[in-house]
């Protein structure tokens, strides 16, 4: 099994006010169906009202990030599928749930895990 990132930056969601509430109502029924489904690993939103940090590895943290990634916002979802088409038709299902297009992104194997 291939685990597989789904994401959308926030500027994508162009909702009108009064969609969040449902939009947010098919998120979660989307989560629990993959859930259901034992596909479900993660799932969450970046909390943009708090500042990233750099941290290094001596520990210490700084105010900054890698500067392509200074707009990362948004949702993101981690499944883990069997293949990259049933990646794909999660990927669709999410897209309805949250009205706007999902980028998917396929993690390297790692034996480890």
């Amino acid at each position: 099994m291939t685990k597989y990132l789904i994401t959308f930056p926030s500027a994508a969601m162009q909702l009108e006010p009064d969609e969040f509430e449902a939009v947010g109502a098919d998120a979660r029924r989307f989560v629990q169906s993959a859930k259901e489904a034992g596909v479900y690993v993660f799932a969450g939103g970046i909390n943009e009202d708090v500042a990233s940090v750099m941290v290094h590895g001596d520990g210490s943290a700084t105010d900054e990030t890698y500067p392509q990634t200074s707009e990362l916002d948004g949702g993101f979802c981690v499944l883990e599928l069997p293949t990259r088409d049933a990646a794909v038709e999660w990927s669709a299902k999410l897209a309805a749930a949250c009205r706007t297009p999902q980028e998917l992104r396929e993690f390297m194997y790692d034996p480890q895990s």
